[in-house]
């Protein structure tokens, strides 16, 4: 925090609805490295955290690491009304059960389905640990006052496999801060003298399609004949090497570029100079019926937008998009190439796009929707 953009965005609509707000979260590695913040009335708590590496046993050390701060934190604060926890993982329930013993009421932020997670980051199917957190799921749902969903998948898995009711389940969808992403002058040199510049916003992990990207961006060359543009990768991750990596042995290496993490000024710099913008997300039972901010961020700089054909993409963008069949980098790399040629298309896609994110997709709704939650919690 508050490089959490939706964590924020919700921390400062409790403060302006009265709340005290205190976050509890870990340190950036080269941002956000105090222990102690205050930030616009948000007061920030942080402590440190490595990173899980080794697979399954890696993430067991980060959660557990991060469950025993939390506690200590939370212990140190003292009484408060509400414990909002984000995940993952489906272990903050422990910390809300201990505040509930002094009146706390516990909203469970579902920031991904953790089974759904389990089973694409790691493909080891229904095994052991996947029951184990299947049951640390149901254990949080059976602990929340009440839930909130980032969409309508999501929280039709609260109703279903969660057991909650109707009136105890908000839809709170993220969506961009419109001030925040607005357009400015494109610059020419950000192209490196090609007509057309590609972009992909996001995190870098194993489930997020970004060697997707670069195959498809590969048989644009190669299967296309298109060398007409550069490509720039704005973020970072788990696979972040790996993917530079990739890069280099497709022979991309000259036309690819990641930049990391780079502060809003240059982000809005690189998407409003972006033809057309990226979400590779592969077809996998958590991909499918996620939320991508990539396409809520692209919608408000009014960029079109490839992506593979997932439910809840089309649910996020509608016509803002064009969708290839799950997973196909060829038939992706041509609809790159078809928006490339087509910048009336492009224009009108882009309007439709900004037009959503303005509209019916605003925060405007999802802080009526919080609030409604947490009136629900406390009533």
């Amino acid at each position: 925090m508050p490089f959490d953009r939706r964590v924020w965005q919700e921390s400062t609509t409790l403060r302006d609805a009265g709340w005290e707000v205190h976050v509890i979260c870990p340190q950036g590695t080269k941002r956000d490295t105090e222990r102690e913040a205050v930030i616009d009335g948000i007061k920030i708590h942080r402590y440190p955290l490595r990173p899980a590496t080794g697979g399954p046993l890696g993430y067991a050390k980060e959660y557990g690491s991060a469950l025993w701060h939390t506690f200590r934190i939370a212990r140190r604060i003292g009484p408060v009304d509400v414990v909002h926890a984000c995940n993952p993982p489906d272990l903050f329930f422990l910390v809300a059960r201990m505040l509930r013993r002094r009146g706390a009421r516990f909203v469970f932020d579902q920031h991904d389905l953790v089974p759904e997670l389990y089973l694409s980051r790691f493909d080891r199917g229904q095994d052991f640990l996947y029951r184990a957190v299947c049951r640390l799921e149901r254990l949080t749902y059976q602990a929340a006052d009440v839930v909130i969903a980032t969409n309508e998948s999501y929280r039709e898995v609260a109703l279903g496999r969660g057991r909650k009711r109707p009136d105890k389940v908000f839809v709170v969808r993220s969506a961009p801060v419109v001030e925040r992403f607005h357009e400015v002058p494109a610059e020419e040199p950000l192209r490196r003298g090609k007509p057309y510049l590609l972009c992909y916003l996001g995190v870098m992990g194993p489930q997020d399609g970004v060697d997707y990207a670069l195959r498809a961006l590969a048989k644009l060359r190669d299967e296309l004949g298109r060398d007409d543009w550069h490509a720039v990768f704005v973020g970072g991750g788990d696979t972040f090497d790996d993917m530079v990596a990739l890069s280099r042995r497709l022979g991309l290496a000259d036309v690819v570029e990641f930049t990391g993490r780079i502060p809003d000024e240059d982000l809005l710099r690189y998407l409003s100079t972006a033809t057309v913008c990226l979400s590779p997300d592969p077809l996998n039972p958590l991909n499918d019926v996620s939320t991508m901010n990539k396409i809520m961020e692209y919608m408000a700089m009014a960029r079109p937008v490839v992506s593979f054909d997932l439910r809840e993409a089309r649910v996020s963008a509608g016509e803002a998009a064009l969708y290839a069949p799950a997973n196909d980098e060829s038939a992706f790399a041509k609809l790159v190439s078809r928006l490339l040629d087509d910048p009336d298309e492009r224009r009108r896609m882009g309007e439709i796009g900004q037009a959503r994110v303005s509209g019916p997709l605003s925060w405007e709704h999802s802080r009526t929707a919080l609030l409604a939650a947490y009136e629900a919690a406390c009533s």
